[in-house]
């Protein structure tokens, strides 16, 4: 009997896309505020994880990564996120700080794209956000050496419990000196809408100035 695994079959895949128009003179004014609508309608679809976004990363020699990770605050400040400084998403931030962040929200035909420099938040900030977390993240924050080989699972665990017994009051777990949040202020945001036929509608908000320039891209 052969056990070759078979190829995905991609042809049962094919589906078509249909969304409401989006035209120009729909748009807000400024992309986060029609971020901000479009990720409340989002939530209202009950999409997913809506703030589930893709965040790609390069290192200074051009070797690119992605993941996915939590977003966390949005204003015109930018897009905010948390994480381990010393994972490799924060090395590579250390060495190019650009980002590019991917919000793909299949159920409602739609995703959006940010690109744009990237920031530290204040210590301030993050103390504050890390305060807001459930003890057992606060603990798991420092257990991780985030992207650090680990010799097993019952290492990590270990690690885990060793910090646990060391804080046990929530109230007294510090905020890591190598954890913290980053701003992506954006410098492009697209906003796609699926259409019939491959026909699917892309506008762009391009810094300009003080302003924003709105493009139409093609599908």
């Amino acid at each position: 009997m052969d056990a070759t695994p078979r190829p995905p079959a991609m042809a049962g895949l094919r589906r078509t896309y249909e969304g409401e128009p989006l035209l120009e003179a729909d748009l807000a004014k400024d992309p986060v505020t029609q971020f901000t609508v479009w990720f409340n309608e989002a939530v209202a679809a009950g999409v997913p994880e809506p703030n589930a976004m893709v965040l790609a990363t390069s290192s200074s020699g051009g070797r690119p990564s992605a993941r996915t990770v939590l977003l966390k605050g949005c204003s015109d400040e930018g897009f905010v996120f948390y994480t381990n400084y010393e994972s490799r998403k924060g090395r590579d931030l250390s060495e190019n700080p650009r980002a590019c962040l991917l919000f793909p929200w299949h159920p409602i035909r739609r995703q959006v794209r940010v690109e744009g420099r990237v920031v530290r938040v204040s210590r301030e900030e993050t103390a504050a956000y890390f305060s807001s977390r459930p003890y057992g993240s606060r603990i798991g924050a420092w257990a991780s050496r985030q992207s650090a080989v680990v010799p097993s699972r019952e290492a990590l665990d270990a690690r885990y419990e060793e910090l646990a017994a060391r804080w046990p009051d929530p109230d007294d777990v510090p905020v890591p000196e190598f954890w913290g949040g980053y701003r992506v202020i954006p410098m492009e945001v697209e906003f796609w809408q699926g259409q019939l036929d491959r026909m699917h509608d892309r506008l762009r908000y391009r810094r300009d100035g003080a302003g924003w320039k709105v493009e139409r891209l093609a599908p």
